[in-house]
């Protein structure tokens, strides 16, 4: 009973049976509050507890467990990586691995912690003394560092060890770097640090050096939408497939974030109801993948009003315009990818449409008009950011790119240029034309000739290769290296015997390309003929020999001789191009000889020094 003048403790007042003091009914007691669990969103529900809980970080999950299997634990980790990754979620399983002590409480260091006894519980739920978390974006001063020293210096009061964990550690000021260098290098046996970064450029390499580093990956999206499954399937909730492949891209390698846009898509959808992919897509403000491949191919045929009304009704259902513009960069570069690397069309993170349009649509545009789309929607992003009307500047770069798409490729505006010069040159002058009219036409012949000399001289078969590493093609050129012997060059014609494992099309792709670049047409054969070695051979094969002529020098024997152990790297001559090979000889002018009855004369001076000239 409380006392006095004390009125904390409140008697609760009788019930009330009958009607009130004064004839009016009793009032009727509200319903007593039921007890509600509250709610724990996705992310911390499902927070990895167990080093075979994370996704994605198998190499790190490797090293850890051998480190603890072999007692060889560092005393101090950088953790890195971008958002979401597991970063401190890695932090608090090694601080449970370190002072684990077994449901029977005999227990000791182990990769695999029980869960259950009384450290383990109490670092989950964040209330272990000697697990000190602290966040270096907000105590980042050097007071704050020098409290975590004074606390290294007492032992733990009832774990095992003492852990320090150190998120955004690249937050710290550079004065409180620099107290903590000493107590990281040499830290008591009973302490160990662990620090979180994203931004591992901007931790000082003193830090690093005294840590033990691992860089935790971006969850791929397949490993993502797995995740995502699991846990719908836990939460019982039906979502499409096509859902969870939008949302583990919109995550963008973040566990943390995909689970929050998890949370969000199930929120807005109506209980017992699958999550349709275009739910998704309309939360995420993006637009409909098949959208974007009518989208594309409108811009790339020169269709502007087809690709106008396919933005008009993705900005109806709510898609932003500069994340389409964003899908289209992203649609580029996979088409570009799929150009390049045409075994990723049987890649598994490829969705049907990815497989099936992406790869036709690879299949019909070249790389430079890929990199020319790619260069304009690069440009049209940050248009968009800054315009005052996001749709105005969209649609802007989409004409632009439609405008642009029949534009012809360099090579073809060159060869034209070179004919309207010829045929500028050729032409007859005009009537009745004086010195001008002359001038006039000399002056286009001179042009022609100057765009004649600029395209590309192909005098050998190394010149073709250089041309190909000229146009960027590194596959071609890589295989024009090392998978192809010459058999014949000519002027428009070569003949090649091809290794096994050269490209099927390798004889179209190097013809068109010639064709394009010197406005001439090439024919590209595959012959039977041993031909000649390829380039990369014969370059092994000279520094081969230039090795032997090295090694058969006194003085290198001699440095063989008294270094015992030693080897020859390589040996180097400048006179090689960058293939190797010593350069092709120019052809030589030769002079015209004199006729037979040509007189001989000897214009030689007199005197005795030329007597002996002719033996």
């Amino acid at each position: 009973m409380s006392g006095l003048f004390q009125d904390e403790t409140k008697l609760p007042d009788p019930p009330q049976d009958g009607p009130g003091l004064f004839g009016d009914a009793a009032p009727v007691a509200p319903p007593r509050p039921v007890a509600t669990v509250q709610y724990r969103v996705l992310a911390r529900k499902y927070r990895p507890v167990r080093f075979d809980q994370l996704i994605g970080q198998e190499a790190m999950v490797r090293t850890l467990r051998n480190a603890f299997a072999s007692g060889r634990v560092a005393h101090a980790f950088m953790l890195t990586g971008v958002r979401g990754v597991g970063k401190t979620t890695t932090a608090r399983i090694i601080a449970r691995a370190l002072n684990c002590v077994g449901p029977d409480g005999t227990g000791g260091p182990t990769v695999d912690p029980c869960g259950v006894c009384d450290m383990c519980r109490a670092i989950l739920a964040d209330r272990h003394p000697d697990v000190v978390e602290m966040d270096a974006a907000s105590n980042n001063s050097i007071e704050n560092i020098r409290e975590i020293i004074e606390g290294v210096r007492f032992r733990p009061m009832q774990a095992r060890t003492k852990v320090f964990v150190l998120d955004e550690v690249h937050m710290l000021s550079k004065p409180a770097f620099n107290a903590l260098l000493k107590t990281l290098e040499e830290p008591p046996p009973h302490v160990k640090f662990i620090f979180a970064t994203t931004e591992i450029r901007k931790v000082p390499v003193t830090v690093l050096s005294r840590c033990q580093r691992f860089d935790l990956r971006r969850i791929s999206v397949v490993e993502l939408a797995g995740l995502f499954a699991s846990v719908t399937t836990q939460e019982g909730v039906a979502i499409a497939p096509q859902a969870l492949t939008l949302i583990a891209r919109a995550a963008d390698g973040s566990a943390r974030d995909g689970l929050s846009l998890l949370d969000q898509a199930i929120a807005q959808t109506d209980p017992g109801t699958e999550i349709a992919a275009q739910a998704v897509s309309d939360m995420l403000g993006l637009a409909d993948r098949e959208a974007m491949y009518d989208l594309f191919e409108a811009v790339m045929g020169g269709k502007p009003a087809a690709a106008l009304a396919i933005t008009d009704r993705a900005h109806a259902h709510g898609a932003d315009m500069g994340v389409m513009l964003q899908d289209l960069l992203e649609l580029v570069h996979l088409l570009t990818r799929l150009k390049s690397v045409p075994g990723l069309r049987d890649g598994l993170d490829l969705s049907e449409t990815e497989r099936v349009r992406g790869a036709a649509l690879a299949d019909q545009l070249s790389i430079p008009i890929l990199g020319r789309a790619w260069q304009m929607l690069l440009k049209g992003c940050a248009e968009v950011e800054s315009a005052p009307d996001r749709r105005a500047a969209a649609e802007m770069v989409l004409i632009r790119l439609c405008h642009t798409a029949d534009l012809p490729p360099p090579g073809d505006l060159v060869r034209r240029l070179m004919e309207s010069g010829a045929a500028t040159q050729n032409a007859p002058p005009p009537q009745g034309g004086g010195g001008g009219g002359t001038r006039a036409v000399a002056n286009g012949g001179a042009m022609a000739v100057a765009f004649a000399q600029s395209g590309p001289v192909l005098s050998s078969f190394r010149d073709v290769v250089a041309l190909v590493a000229d146009q960027r093609e590194a596959t071609l050129h890589g295989h024009l290296r090392h998978s192809v012997h010459l058999v014949r060059f000519t002027q428009g014609v070569i003949e090649l015997r091809p290794e096994p494992d050269a490209p099927r099309d390798l004889a179209p792709k190097l013809a068109a390309l010639l064709s394009e670049a010197t406005g001439t047409r090439w024919t590209i054969a595959f012959s039977e003929q041993a031909g000649d070695a390829t380039l990369a051979e014969q370059a092994d094969g000279l520094e081969a020999g230039r090795r032997q002529t090295a090694t058969r020098h006194p003085l290198v024997q001699a440095i063989l001789a008294a270094f015992p152990g030693a080897k020859i790297g390589g040996v180097h001559d400048p006179r090689l191009d960058h293939y190797g090979l010593m350069p092709e000889a120019a052809p030589v002018d030769m002079p015209e000889f004199a006729p037979d009855d040509a007189e001989y004369a000897d214009d030689r001076p007199e005197g005795p020094e030329n007597q002996d000239w002719d033996n």
